[in-house]
């Protein structure tokens, strides 16, 4: 930051699982970094309950799978669904319902424990005010906080990145646009215990709405109520139990009001995304950029992956090893993806929680999945296997169908033995892969030992289709992206 010393290289608005993972990305990339969050210590509360492959994915390749108490493999579930209609996912290749079972909490407890050890500062209790003017074509920017002793105190730092959810302080001080539809639907979400109930993991739809529940642990159970024809609520109404409860009697004609609920809360249908996520030297990843009708943990997911495409390039930029127009390509690559998240999740909306008048599309949805073109279609958005960057303009001559797409999970056999493509991507370094023992390819990288490994193996063979076939070399981005 130039003219004014500052404080950091990147502040991090927002603790939540966007957050952490752009902090940890950072510290990867060699950036310093000031995580800021209101909140003294985490809720315990943890609205989500898992995370998508492509998300599954994104934490094997930093090494972060074990942390979660499971090897390197979690739980999942063959089985998911679209707006109700319950399909087979492993119609498509390396797809499955993402990782079950995992609260929120849980999450943001491995990203902050690694963060840490990555060497982020990260500040509870400190909690965002205002943004100085400048950031669109200053030199850095200067924002006030107020310290948990009640102070205000400016921090400056060369980039902010506004993580912190749907009500953003940092996208309104930044004058980011928010357009979208109001909420026209409130459900509930509560763990509630004494009580037992029928499993109904990937929800249920009956006559007057639609629920889910899912054991959580001994006597707890995670359940989400969602009314036909409820208005959305105030956003600062307290929600009770009595109240979840008796919509939950409503639509099922189970009697839970005998129990008691840990957390009871609600949420909405509303549906708005950032017309821009970088206004000069202010980013917004997450919630603060795109908020939706929650279904199949694709909130945290996305959030995730925001922070994995923007930690990378926000560092090498810091570095100087990368022009500031890169910094653009984050909006142009993710700002597409939260577009068709919205429109995925609107659209699962009108399917699984509208009344009578939906009966019909539900119906055609039933008779869709029977085409497996059509599961591999509905498996590939949810599970966002399907995103493809437009990198087109980056190549010379043709272009392979893996250009722009993940990476997917494959064996390599090398001198050393086999490993995992997702083992390559731990120190968040990109990775050229040399697949036919070519000095020249790995010449291409001789320059930028510091922040490409180049790796000379083959692919082992599978048993099905080769996603690597006529391959000679590839280059892996850092996030995973080829």
């Amino acid at each position: 930051m130039e003219g004014t010393a500052a404080d950091t290289d990147v502040i991090v608005v927002g603790a939540g699982p966007t957050g952490l993972m752009l902090a940890g990305e950072l510290r990867l990339g060699g950036a310093r970094v000031v995580v800021i969050e209101k909140l003294a210590a985490p809720t315990g509360q943890s609205r989500g309950l898992g995370f998508t492959a492509r998300a599954m994915e994104t934490f094997d390749e930093r090494g972060l799978l074990p942390r979660f108490g499971q090897g390197e493999t979690l739980a999942t579930s063959p089985v998911g669904h679209f707006g109700g209609a319950q399909f087979d996912f492993t119609v498509l290749e390396d797809a499955h319902f993402g990782a079950r079972g995992i609260p929120q909490g849980d999450t943001e407890a491995v990203l902050e424990g690694w963060a840490g050890e990555l060497g982020a500062d990260i500040r509870r209790g400190w909690e965002f005010v205002s943004l100085t003017d400048g950031f669109l074509d200053g030199d850095g920017v200067e924002i006030t906080v107020r310290t948990p002793q009640g102070e205000e105190r400016t921090l400056r730092a060369s980039y902010l990145a506004g993580c912190d959810g749907g009500s953003s302080r940092v996208r309104r001080a930044a004058g980011f646009d928010f357009p979208g539809t109001d909420a026209t639907q409130g459900m509930y979400l509560a763990d509630i215990t004494g009580v037992e109930l029928t499993p109904r993991f990937l929800g249920e739809r009956l006559n007057n709405g639609m629920v889910m529940a899912a054991p959580l642990s001994q006597g707890v159970w995670r359940i989400i109520v969602c009314p036909d024809g409820r208005p959305a609520h105030d956003r600062e109404r307290t929600v009770t139990f009595e109240e979840v409860a008796a919509a939950w009697q409503d639509i099922t004609g189970e009697d839970i009001s005998h129990g008691g609920a840990s957390w009871v809360s609600s949420f909405t249908n509303a549906t708005r995304q950032a017309s821009e996520y970088r206004r000069g030297r202010v980013f917004l990843a997450g919630d603060a950029a795109h908020i939706h009708l929650p279904a199949g943990g694709q909130g945290l997911s996305t959030g995730v992956q925001d922070a994995a495409n923007l930690g990378w390039k926000l560092a090498s930029v810091i570095r100087g090893d990368a022009p500031r127009e890169l910094l653009d390509t984050y909006h142009a690559e993710r700002h597409p993806v939260g577009a068709r998240l919205l429109m995925n999740t609107r659209a699962q909306g009108i399917v699984f929680l509208g009344g009578a008048e939906s009966d019909p599309l539900r119906e055609l949805m039933a008779e869709l999945v029977r085409y497996d073109d059509v599961k591999r279609h509905l498996a590939g958005i949810v599970s966002h296997l399907d995103i493809r960057y437009d990198l087109a303009g980056t190549a010379s001559g043709p272009t392979h169908p893996l250009l722009g797409r993940r990476m997917p999970p494959r064996l390599l056999v090398g001198a050393d033995g086999e490993t995992r493509i997702a083992r390559l991507l731990h120190a968040g370094h990109g990775v050229l892969l040399d697949l036919a023992d070519d000095e020249t390819v790995r010449a291409t990288a001789a320059g930028h030992a510091d922040r490409v490994d180049v790796v000379t193996a083959v692919a082992k063979p599978t048993d099905g289709p080769d996603a690597l076939a006529g391959a000679t070399a590839v280059l892996i981005r850092p996030d995973g992206y080829v």
